[in-house]
């Protein structure tokens, strides 16, 4: 038996080694550039950061001004609501009232035609001198009761 080196295992355990060093460089020149990747990405935070910070009372104080409006709007459109509802019940009421004179006042002109055929048959007898009865005292008695009042036709 010879005492010779293994040449083999020992390169392989040289490749692996610089293998393993050639990806170590690779790994530290990576993370490198994410570093300076990473520095320029805060610096841009930052930047937004100031100009949010400038932007911030501003629109606080437009958020409150709408906020004003907005809560003023709600009022008024309650308001509004109220005022319709009043309105609906007074249409409703007006509604109501012209149905009761309308069936108050039916009656009332339903005499005044009743007593206007009398008078106009009276006044043809009255002026033609006749004193027998016609087709129009027929129509006139059927309307006018023999106790004197009027009929409604209701």
């Amino acid at each position: 038996m010879s005492s010779g080196v293994n040449w083999w295992a020992i390169v392989l355990d040289v490749g692996v080694g610089l293998g393993v060093l050639l990806v170590g460089i690779g790994v530290l020149i990576a993370c490198s550039a994410m570093a300076k990747t990473f520095a320029r990405l805060n610096g841009t935070l930052d930047e937004v950061d100031r100009q949010i910070a400038a932007l911030s009372a501003p629109v606080v104080e437009t958020l409150a001004h709408v906020g004003g409006i907005a809560d003023s709007a709600d009022a008024a459109v309650a308001r509004l609501g109220a005022v319709v509802g009043t309105l609906e019940s007074v249409a409703g009421s007006v509604g109501n009232t012209a149905k009761l004179a309308s069936d108050a006042v039916a009656p009332a002109l339903v005499n005044v035609g009743s007593a206007l055929t009398g008078i106009t048959a009276g006044l043809k007898r009255l002026v033609s001198g006749r004193r027998g009865r016609t087709s129009d005292d027929a129509s006139v008695a059927a309307a006018t009761p023999s106790d004197g009042s009027i009929r409604t036709g209701v």
